[in-house]
C-alpha cells in the first residue's frame, strides 16, 4: 500500500475495485466514509451490489474477471483526452525512454513468445541506451518508440464501445466515469485506487494491479496527498507476512532468494543487484540478514555463511507445487500453521488428495478444522490413509503478545491480555521450541550439510525462564544492531555489507532503536474535535500522519514516493503540501518522512545516480515503472479467464499465454456449452476465511448458518429457481448443495451478442467441524495460476446450477 489509512480523506476520487471494504476491511474503512464526508466520490466497480457499494456515491456492475479491459479504457481515455499530467509524467516514470525498435506487440502476444516453453524472452522489451550506458529518452514523448507512444499504440484499442462489449458496462456510464478519474490528472486533484482479492485472484492478478499503478502514474496520482494505491490486506498480519517472505521467492525485505545458478554471495549481489536506484544497497542488506541469522559463524571468509541458505532450483515452490508435490510423492512432510487449505485452497479436493500422500503433517491452530481432521471428509477413506497429523493447540490473539502489520505497512505492537488457555501456546513459542529441540538433534552432527541449522543464533528465551519466549528480542533481531557494540541501529541508513551490522529485515530497521519499541508508541498529532485525529491543512501546518503512533516502513514513513507531491524544483503542487524542499535549510522536510535521498532537487545522488528531481528512487534512475516487464508481459493487456464464456473480443490470443496451469487428473476445466455461468467468490464479515474458528463460536455461526448462492432475478426466472431453495452448483471439479439468494445485487450482461449470468459463492463452510456445516465451495475453483505471484483464479471460472434436494438428503 503506497499511501496511509490518515492520509486517504485528502482524496477527492476513490475508486473500489477488486474490492470490498465495508465487508473485508470494516476497521479501515471508516477512512474512506471520512473522505466521502469531506466530499470523495465514491465509486464500486464491482459485479455485486456489496456492502462497500451501499455506502457508495455509485455502483458500476460489470463482468468479472474484465478489469483489464476497464483499466485500459481509462488508460485510453486519459491519453485521448490529454488528462495526463504530462510534467509528473516526464519527470518522474519512464514514459520517455526508448524501447528496443525490435519491441513487437500483436493479436495479444508481445514479441519474444515461446510457445514451447510457454515464456516470453523478454529481451526486445529493453530499453535502447547510450554509449555511457544510460538510457535514451524523448522528453517531447513524440518518438515512436518511447514507452508513451508505445502504450498509447496498445490501449488506443480500448475504446469505450470496445469496453462496453467486453465487460458489460455501458458506453454513458463508462464515459462518465471515465471523466471523473481523468480529471484528477491535474495538480491539486487526485484519485485513489482501492483494491484486494478481487485483482489478486486471477490468472492476469499481478496485471490487474500494474494496470492501476499506470494509469496513476499517467495521471500523477502516486505519491501525492489522498493519492496512490491502497492494496488493502485482510487480516491484521497478512502485510507482515509477506514482509518476511511469506511468497517463496523472497527473503525478508523483498532483498530476492538465491538459486542454484548463484554458487556465492557475489554472484548473488552481482546478478541481482540494480546498478541504479536505491537497490544498489541491497549488498548491505543481505549481508546484515546473513550475520542476523548466522552471528559469529557468518563471517567474510566464509561469504557470511552464504552457503547456509538454501538455493531454489528452477521449478517453483508456491502454495499449489507444494500439494502438486505432495501429490506427486516428492514432499512427505508437512507444517501447517493457521492455515485450513483442505477448505480455503482452490481446487480443494486435490489438496484433500494431497494431504492423504504425506508421511506426516503438523498442523497448528486455536479449532480443529478439516485439514488437521481430512480423513473425515466425504469420500475418503481413512484406512488408505498413511499420513500420520500432530495437533499443536496455538493460542487466539488476545493471549500472546507480538506485533502486527497492517494495510499501511504499520507496525503495530500488543500486549497479552489474558493467558493462554489449556495447554495451547504462541506460534512464536511453538516454532522457538522446534528450533531449540532441533538444535539438540544436529548438536553432534560433523556433516557440513547440518551446519545451517547447528550454528543458527536462536537465542529467544526470557533469561532464567527457558519455557518462556521473548517475543521483543525477536523484533530487535529484526530491527538491526552494530555488532561490536550490541545497540541497536536507528536507521537502515547504517547497515553496512562488511559484516559490523545485523538486521533481520532491513525494511523493519529503525522500529526498535535504542530509544525503545517504536512500535509500541501510541502517540497521536493533535486531534481534531469531531474524529479525534487531526486532519491536513492547506498551508502545511498541520502535521495529521501521526509520525509518533506505531512505526511504518520503511524509516516510519507514511505515504511512499511522496518526492513526487511536489514539483521538479521541490515546491509543493498538491492542494496539501506531504514533503518539499527547504533552501533556507538546505534539506527536504515536510509532514512525512522525506522518500528522498538527500541531495537538492537540481542535484544527482552520487552512490545510486538518482537525480534530486526524481520521486522513485527504489527504481532504475529514479523514474516509476509505467513499463515495468513481468513474466506475462511489459505492459497489462485484456485476456479473458482460463474458463470464459465469450471469446476474446480484442486478440486473437484468448487468455493469459504465460498462466500456470497442472494437468493431474483433478486438474480439470470446463467450457460454456455445459457450464453457461460465471462464478465468482468472495468473504462475509461475519465469517473467518475458511471459516473454522468462526463456524464454532455461536453469535457468528448463528449470522450466516447455512451456505448459500447469489443468483439475479433474471436467472432465477430462468432456472425456475425461488428464493430458499435447495441448488446445486456445478463446475468441472466439483459440485456443492447450497440455498439460493435470488437478489437484484447481480444482473446479467449482454456480451457478444448473448446474456452472460454471475452467481456468487461464499467460501466459508466445510461439512464436518463447526456448529454449522456446508459443503466446501473451493471445490468447484480452479487452479490456474497467475504467473508472476501464483495465485489462483477463483474470482471468474465457469459453472451451472440447478434445483437439488436439501443437503444432506440424497
Amino acid at each position: 500500500m503506497t499511501t496511509s489509512f490518515w492520509d486517504i480523506p485528502n482524496a477527492d476520487v476513490i475508486v473500489f475495485m477488486g474490492s470490498n471494504a465495508a465487508e473485508n476491511h470494516p476497521i479501515g474503512f471508516k477512512w474512506f466514509m471520512r473522505a466521502k464526508q469531506k466530499g470523495a466520490k465514491l465509486i464500486v466497480v464491482d459485479p455485486r451490489f456489496t456492502r462497500t457499494a451501499s455506502k457508495a456515491d455509485w455502483w458500476i456492475p460489470f463482468r468479472s474477471g474484465t478489469d483489464i479491459s476497464v483499466l485500459g479504457g481509462l488508460i485510453n481515455y486519459a491519453i485521448s483526452h490529454n488528462k495526463i499530467h504530462r510534467d509528473y509524467v516526464i519527470h518522474n516514470t519512464n514514459a520517455p525512454l526508448l524501447v528496443n525498435p525490435n519491441f513487437k506487440f500483436d493479436e495479444g502476444l508481445f514479441s519474444g513468445w515461446d510457445p514451447n516453453t510457454k515464456t516470453y524472452n523478454q529481451s526486445t522489451w529493453s530499453f535502447q541506451s547510450g554509449p555511457d550506458g544510460q538510457p535514451l529518452k524523448d522528453d517531447t514523448l513524440q518518438d515512436p518508440n518511447s514507452v508513451y507512444q508505445q502504450i498509447k499504440k496498445i490501449y488506443s484499442l480500448y475504446t469505450p464501445e470496445m469496453v462496453s462489449e467486453i465487460s458489460g458496462i455501458t458506453v454513458a456510464d463508462f464515459n462518465k466515469f471515465a471523466e471523473m478519474v481523468c480529471n484528477t490528472g491535474e495538480a491539486g486533484k487526485v484519485a485513489l485506487f482501492a483494491y484486494a482479492m478481487g485483482w489478486t485472484q486471477s490468472t492476469h492478478g499481478v496485471q490487474n494491479i500494474r494496470c492501476a499503478t499506470l494509469l496513476q502514474m499517467l495521471l500523477g496520482n502516486i505519491g501525492v496527498p489522498g493519492g496512490g494505491i491502497a492494496a488493502l490486506r485482510g487480516h491484521a498480519n497478512v502485510q507482515g507476512a509477506t514482509d518476511l517472505a511469506v511468497v517463496y521467492g523472497d527473503l525478508p525485505g523483498y532483498i530476492g532468494q538465491p538459486t542454484q545458478a548463484h554458487k556465492t554471495l557475489k554472484e548473488f549481489n552481482d546478478k541481482t543487484t540494480p546498478t541504479s536506484g536505491y537497490w544498489v544497497n541491497k549488498p548491505k542488506y543481505v549481508a546484515s540478514l546473513l550475520k542476523a541469522w548466522w552471528g559469529d559463524h557468518a563471517t567474510k571468509e566464509n561469504d557470511f555463511a552464504y552457503s547456509y541458505l538454501p538455493k531454489m532450483g528452477n521449478v517453483p515452490y508456491s502454495h499449489y507445487d507444494i500439494f502438486q508435490s505432495a501429490l506427486d510423492g516428492t514432499i512427505h512432510g508437512l507444517m501447517l500453521f493457521g492455515q485450513n487449505p483442505a477448505v480455503g485452497s482452490a481446487n480443494a479436493s486435490k489438496v484433500q488428495a494431497a494431504m492423504a500422500k504425506l508421511d506426516w503433517m503438523l498442523f497448528a491452530d486455536m479449532f480443529m478444522n478439516e485439514s488437521g481432521e481430512f480423513w473425515k471428509l466425504d469420500g475418503v477413506n481413512p484406512a488408505e490413509i498413511k499420513t500420520e497429523v500432530f495437533m499443536l493447540p496455538a493460542c487466539g490473539p488476545l493471549e500472546k503478545a507480538g506485533s502486527f502489520t497492517n494495510s499501511t505497512r504499520l507496525i503495530q505492537w500488543k500486549h497479552q491480555a489474558i493467558a493462554p488457555l489449556g495447554e495451547s501456546r504462541s506460534d512464536g513459542w511453538i516454532v522457538n521450541e522446534l528450533g531449540k529441540r532441533l538444535q539438540k538433534l544436529y548438536a553432534n552432527s560433523t556433516a557440513k550439510k547440518d551446519e545451517g541449522i547447528k550454528y543458527l543464533t536462536w537465542s529467544y528465551d526470557v533469561p532464567g525462564k527457558p519455557d518462556e519466549y521473548d517475543h521483543e528480542k525477536v523484533l530487535k533481531e529484526m530491527n538491526g544492531y552494530d555488532v561490536k557494540t550490541g545497540k541497536q541501529l536507528a536507521n537502515f541508513g547504517l547497515l553496512k555489507d562488511d559484516g559490523s551490522t545485523a538486521a533481520g529485515i532491513w525494511i523493519y530497521t529503525g522500529v526498535f532503536t535504542e530509544e525503545g519499541n517504536k512500535a509500541d508508541s501510541r502517540r497521536r498529532d493533535a486531534p481534531n474535535r469531531r474524529e479525534g485525529w487531526a486532519e491536513a491543512k492547506a498551508d502545511g501546518s498541520a502535521k495529521y500522519l501521526h509520525l509518533d503512533y506505531a512505526f511504518a516502513w520503511p524509516a516510519n514513513r507514511r505515504v511512499l514516493y511522496n518526492r513526487a507531491s511536489s514539483d521538479p524544483a521541490g515546491k509543493s503542487w498538491g492542494k496539501v503540501p506531504l514533503v518539499w524542499w527547504d533552501a533556507a535549510a538546505g534539506k527536504w522536510t515536510g509532514v512525512d518522512v522525506p522518500d528522498m535521498l538527500p541531495v537538492a532537487p537540481d542535484k544527482v545522488h552520487e552512490a545510486t545516480g538518482v537525480p534530486g528531481s526524481s520521486a522513485f528512487i527504489m527504481k532504475p534512475w529514479g523514474m516509476g515503472g509505467i513499463w515495468g516487464p513481468l513474466a506475462d508481459g511489459p505492459v497489462p493487456v485484456h485476456y479473458e479467464p482460463i474458463e470464459s464464456p465469450v471469446k476474446n473480443a480484442l486478440y486473437k490470443q484468448m487468455t493469459n499465454p504465460a498462466a500456470r496451469r497442472f494437468n493431474s487428473e483433478f486438474d480439470k476445466l470446463g467450457t460454456p456449452d455445459q457450464f453457461p455461468y460465471v462464478v465468482t467468490t468472495y468473504r462475509l464479515t461475519e465469517h473467518q476465511t475458511s471459516g473454522a474458528m468462526t463456524r464454532t463460536i455461536p453469535f457468528l455461526a448463528e449470522a450466516f448458518a447455512r451456505p448459500f448462492v447469489e443468483i439475479s432475478r433474471e436467472l432465477a426466472q430462468e432456472k425456475g429457481i425461488k428464493n430458499g431453495e435447495w441448488v446445486q452448483v456445478e463446475s468441472a471439479r466439483g459440485k456443492v448443495k447450497v440455498q439460493a439468494m435470488v437478489t437484484n445485487r447481480l444482473r446479467p450482461y449482454k456480451i457478444a451478442g448473448k446474456l452472460v449470468h454471475q452467481i456468487g459463492l461464499p467460501i466459508h463452510w466445510a461439512p464436518k467441524s463447526g456448529l454449522v456445516q456446508g459443503d466446501i465451495v473451493n471445490s468447484l475453483s480452479p487452479e490456474v495460476l497467475d504467473p508472476t505471484a501464483h495465485i489462483q483464479e477463483s474470482k471468474a471460472f465457469l459453472g451451472n446450477i440447478s434445483k437439488t434436494t436439501p443437503r444432506g438428503v440424497n
